[in-house]
């Protein structure tokens, strides 16, 4: 395995404390960051912090864009059909297929038996999501036969009550939505 990073070895109260003035000063001031830290007994390269900030950046982007696509499914999006999970559940495939990738990258100086016990863990959790998965579309399909025999039955009573082919139709597209 490779050698651990001069930040990953800090003790957990100051990393976090590290983490908290990376966010507050929006990623920057690397320079004030490597004083400090210098201070208080820990060499810590400027470079070794931006990597660090770098990284920890790029996830904090990741967990936005996942919260705000969370935000807009849960906005846009009637659960009827359960539409919201449909929606996690591929932005749960499409971070797996990121972590499988990495996987692949994974040096030959790193330790197999770690490489195992991380494709171990991502195919349990691949085959759980897969069966959810399954779940969802069967779930999603029974809604839609049940709103389409609620659309054909309000059909044949709107037809028998006078209605307008024009407005039986209007009022089969309504109940349809509900399953689109």
């Amino acid at each position: 395995m490779g050698r651990r990073s001069s930040i990953d070895i800090l003790p957990q109260e100051v990393r976090r404390w590290l983490e908290r003035a990376l966010t507050e000063n929006n990623f920057t001031g690397y320079a004030d960051l490597e004083a400090l830290l210098r201070d208080k007994g820990y060499l810590i390269t400027r470079a070794s912090l931006q990597r660090f900030g770098y990284k920890m950046e790029q996830q904090l982007a990741r967990v936005r864009a996942a919260t705000e696509a969370a935000r807009l499914m849960a906005r846009e999006a009637g659960d009827d059909a359960d539409d919201r999970s449909a929606g996690l559940m591929a932005l749960i495939q499409t971070e797996m297929m990121d972590i499988l990738m990495r996987l692949q990258q994974v040096g030959d100086g790193d330790d197999p038996s770690d490489r195992a016990k991380l494709l171990a863990t991502a195919s349990k959790n691949i085959a759980t999501l897969t069966r959810a998965s399954v779940n969802l579309k069967r779930f999603q399909s029974e809604v839609r036969e049940k709103v389409e025999s609620a659309a054909s039955a309000a059909e044949k009573i709107a037809r028998k009550g006078g209605l307008s082919a024009e407005a039986v139709q209007a009022l089969r597209r309504e109940i349809m939505g509900i399953a689109t």
